[in-house]
């Protein structure tokens, strides 16, 4: 899961590699035109949908991948 998650945040953000930190608060160029196209993409990949208060949450690495964990949980 952390490997696709990886290669999405490469895509939107024009990265080559991504520190295991990789957060909005660790990133100055993730801003909420990134995040939301961010989002989008993680739910075509994984075909889930988000609540708007999850994505409000997901602004690590970390926390996308608990989240996504979470909901194939359910």
């Amino acid at each position: 899961m952390r490997e696709r998650i990886n290669k999405i945040i490469k895509e939107i953000f024009d990265l080559n590699d991504i520190p295991d930190n990789f957060s909005e608060t660790t990133y100055v160029f993730w801003d909420s035109m990134h995040h939301l196209q961010l989002m989008v993409a993680l739910e075509i990949e994984f075909n889930i949908s988000f609540e708007p208060d999850d994505i409000a949450e997901m602004k690590s690495i970390d926390s996308i991948e608990k989240k996504i964990s979470t909901l194939f949980e359910k």
